[in-house]
């Protein structure tokens, strides 16, 4: 086996719970690391899994999956699973996974799972949308696509996305998330294959050369994917673009970290705003 095969991984340190008293972990957690492999799959391909297979009209259901062990895992060990689509069938789609240690395959198996009507699991032809995006994503081609725009033609998508993570997630008001802003804003939405919106972010009118990058929302299954980081590289672009020199956001103090690894800093005293701490921040183009 080769781990460059697999395209994609994900990290994971082995806990006491997970090993018996010769601190080896146990078979059966090798199973539970491919499961965790496959949920980040998902998130990859840029698909909230629920909402995919409701659009989708079926589910995926695993049918058989093999094991074969090379080498023990052992307490404290820095594992990543890593996974791969190695076919896809009428119903089905075959999975490779790997539990590997410093490119060591420790367990390799295989994951079938077979497409189904949730209410009687019986099998359905896997979604072309679906076989294309895989097919896709394991050739290297892009999962999401960025589009900017005004308010009158990405107004809709963006409100579904806010609505979800500001309004549902986190409790604001609804009267406190939407302003007179938006209908002067650059918007930015980012589309899944499915066509599903998943993030979004907006640029204010700059003022004296300094522009406002605000209402950063991304799905919450999403996080961590990397696609706040092309939200704020699209708007950052355009900002340039059009002359300003410095960008400025107030962050939230929990995305505060995030920022500052994309080069932002921050300037002034933390606050409240809506109830939630923030801290504003800064970054010269």
């Amino acid at each position: 086996m080769n781990p460059q095969d697999f395209r994609f991984s994900h990290r994971l340190r082995v806990r006491w719970s997970e090993v018996d008293m010769q601190k080896i972990v146990f078979n059966a957690h090798y199973l539970a690391y491919f499961d965790l492999g496959v949920s980040e799959y998902w998130r990859t391909l840029g698909l909230p899994y629920e909402d995919a297979m409701a659009q989708l009209g079926g589910e995926l259901y695993l049918k058989k999956t093999t094991l074969e062990f090379n080498a023990s895992a052992r307490m404290d060990d820095q594992l990543d699973v890593a996974l791969a689509c190695k076919r896809l069938g009428n119903s089905s789609m075959t999975l490779r996974a790997a539990v590997l240690r410093a490119e060591q395959p420790l367990a390799v198996g295989e994951l079938v799972y077979v497409f189904a009507d949730p209410a009687t699991q019986r099998p359905r032809p896997l979604p072309a949308v679906l076989r294309e995006l895989i097919e896709g994503f394991e050739a290297g081609q892009a999962v999401l696509e960025l589009r900017t725009g005004g308010w009158a033609e990405l107004g809709p998508d963006a409100q579904r996305v806010r609505t979800a993570v500001f309004v549902e997630e986190q409790g604001i008001a609804r009267e406190d998330e939407w302003d007179a802003a938006d209908a002067d804003c650059l918007h930015v939405v980012a589309y899944n294959r499915l066509g599903q919106p998943v993030a979004t972010a907006r640029l204010l009118p700059a003022q004296a050369g300094v522009a406002k990058l605000g209402r950063m929302a991304v799905h919450r299954v999403l996080r961590g994917t990397g696609v706040g980081r092309s939200l704020v590289s699209a708007l950052t672009q355009a900002a340039q673009a059009r002359g300003d020199h410095c960008l400025r956001l107030s962050a939230q103090r929990s995305a505060q970290g995030f920022y500052q690894r994309l080069g932002f800093e921050t300037v002034g005293q933390p606050y409240d705003d809506v109830g939630i701490p923030h801290i504003d921040m800064q970054r010269l183009l």
